[in-house]
């Protein structure tokens, strides 16, 4: 298997961190996992490094200052990424064990700029939100203009494809960043299975609704 790279932004995720790491070292010792610290001040950084101490995979990384956006130490795992596959998740996300082999396999096959997958919502303390939320088999750019369909926690994208696109700091970077890559003719596949687990907190986008029609908006 290709290096596969993880990049990983945190920002006082200790409650979190540990189930997160163990999550994403189901890829084996092909993996490099970034994560990149965005100013905690709480225990986060002292259970990243005591990771990274015992396993070489892993990589801690800090920001210059706290930025408040996510697309800043995202883009700071893209840059420091050397796999061709780079996956995304947020240190309250969780992958399934067979996220990575299934996605991998579609890239050597299909040969996507982008390949995601399906995933259920879990509470603070793990418990599932009814059913899993399903998206469409095949992505293009006019699609994914209706929408952002990509879950950010499912997606992995080919470097050579995303090549110098960069997320921006503005709310729903993550959007932004696909209708980038895809505005160039490029497609994203899904696996068509249940691949991770999104936390909704207070924090998170899901549970900010009247801000995202304005970043909605200010994307298009």
């Amino acid at each position: 298997m290709k290096l596969l790279s993880f990049a990983i932004p945190c920002y006082n995720s200790a409650d979190y961190m540990e189930k997160c790491i163990k999550s994403v070292l189901i890829g084996g010792e092909d993996v490099e996992v970034i994560i990149v610290d965005d100013g905690s001040t709480d225990s986060s950084a002292s259970i990243i490094k005591s990771f990274s101490n015992q396993d070489h995979r892993i990589r801690y990384l800090k920001t210059e200052k706290k930025s408040g956006s996510p697309a800043v130490p995202r883009n700071i795992g893209i840059d420091a990424a050397k796999g061709q596959y780079l996956a995304f998740l947020d240190c309250d996300d969780l992958w399934l064990p067979t996220k990575l082999e299934r996605q991998v396999s579609i890239f050597e096959n299909d040969h996507p700029a982008i390949v995601f997958s399906n995933y259920f919502k879990i509470d603070k303390d793990g418990k599932k939100h009814n059913d899993a939320i399903i998206a469409s088999h095949r992505v293009e750019y006019d699609l994914l203009l209706r929408g952002n369909c990509l879950g950010n926690l499912t997606c992995m994208v080919d470097r050579s494809i995303v090549a110098e696109i960069r997320q921006k700091k503005i709310g729903h970077e993550d959007y932004n960043f696909w209708l980038d890559i895809l505005k160039k003719g490029f497609f994203a596949l899904n696996t068509d299975t249940v691949e991770a687990l999104y936390r909704i907190s207070n924090k998170s986008v899901s549970a900010q609704k009247s801000k995202v029609y304005n970043w909605y908006w200010h994307i298009y």
